[in-house]
């Protein structure tokens, strides 16, 4: 088990498997990229799927979540997944993507075991888009939700982020397409993840914000504390249902208290927080002969001293040292 001291136990494991990406998104990354992590430094394969056999074997892991940067650039991501997916006890798996690359892909995910797919997409609007991803790619992610689907990799979410001045009058708009096409979509708040650390809290688009614009179009009912469990996104009924909106309120209304996370890194750190200023190497244990027991060991010692929260909305708080695209969303 993956207790800390506040008595939350961690049963979700986001894996990074690559900290580069086809986007250069404005949030995340500037024009020019990032300096990518050396091939060697990178955990292989087999490195990965011991790991994960691990946390689910010997930790009560129950879910695994594919991130990257984009995952979808892992050469054997589909190998991964099938392997993964042959573990005892079997954990529950999905990917968050930027979609550009699930058109092609998708059938294999589905036929290897992946159980469902977050899409990120901001705008509905190719021009803005453009602007946000510096990369004109639109109708490849609309391209990629249709073929994931169709492969049954559901329900889709799609994970939005609203800026002001760019997109922050689409979600209506963003909500109606959702819900025509049957995904499932979540408004994120804009969080302090950017590299060039350009992001101010008075200026990002909260959840009130998010909500208030909504009920101009539509009928919001709450679903309730036990429906919503430990997962980050409030969620409301769309006109009476069945289609549902989530809004994660990482800064204004924090869910650190029910964290239920463990973050593997592209280059095998442990991190307890996407702002989380330590780390715990396995890859070092793993490649001078650890065996599981003490990588395990290692593993919880890393979550024992998990922080009660991140602090977003603290006028102190401290950016994260290292990118998104380094840690996994």
């Amino acid at each position: 088990m993956l207790i800390d001291t506040y008595g939350r136990v961690a049963t979700d494991l986001r894996v990074s498997l690559t900290d580069r990406c086809n986007l250069r998104c404005t949030y995340c990354m500037p024009e020019e990229g990032l300096q990518w992590l050396a091939k060697p430094d990178l955990l292989t394969d087999d490195e990965i799927v011991r790991l994960i056999d691990i946390a689910v074997r010997l930790l009560g892991v129950e879910e695994v979540r594919f991130t990257g940067g984009e995952p979808l650039l892992r050469p054997g991501l589909v190998g991964i997944v099938e392997r993964v997916a042959d573990l005892a006890p079997r954990p529950r798996m999905s990917l968050t993507t930027n979609g550009i690359g699930l058109r092609r892909t998708a059938t294999a995910l589905k036929a290897a075991g992946l159980d469902r797919v977050n899409v990120s997409l901001d705008t509905l609007r190719p021009e803005v888009f453009k602007t946000l991803t510096r990369r004109d790619r639109h109708q490849d992610v609309l391209d990629g939700l249709r073929a994931a689907h169709d492969a049954g990799l559901t329900p889709v979410k799609v994970n939005t982020v609203l800026m002001p001045g760019l997109n922050e009058d689409e979600a209506p708009d963003l909500l109606a397409w959702a819900v025509a096409h049957d995904y499932e979509l979540r408004f994120i708040e804009q969080m302090p993840l950017d590299a060039q650390h350009g992001w101010k809290r008075d200026s990002m688009v909260t959840a009130g914000d998010i909500l208030a614009s909504l009920r101009t179009r539509f009928d919001l009912t709450p679903e309730g504390a036990d429906d919503r469990g430990s997962a980050p996104a409030e969620r409301w009924l769309v006109d009476g249902g069945p289609h549902r909106v989530g809004v994660i309120a990482s800064v204004t209304r924090p869910f650190c208290a029910a964290c239920d996370r463990t973050r593997l890194t592209a280059d095998g750190q442990i991190r307890t927080c996407l702002f989380a200023r330590e780390e715990t190497d396995l890859r070092g244990a793993l490649r001078s002969g650890a065996p599981d027991e003490e990588i395990a060991r290692r593993w919880r010692l890393a979550m024992w001293g998990k922080k009660a929260g991140a602090g977003l909305d603290d006028p102190t708080f401290v950016q994260p040292d290292r990118p998104m695209s380094a840690i996994g969303g």
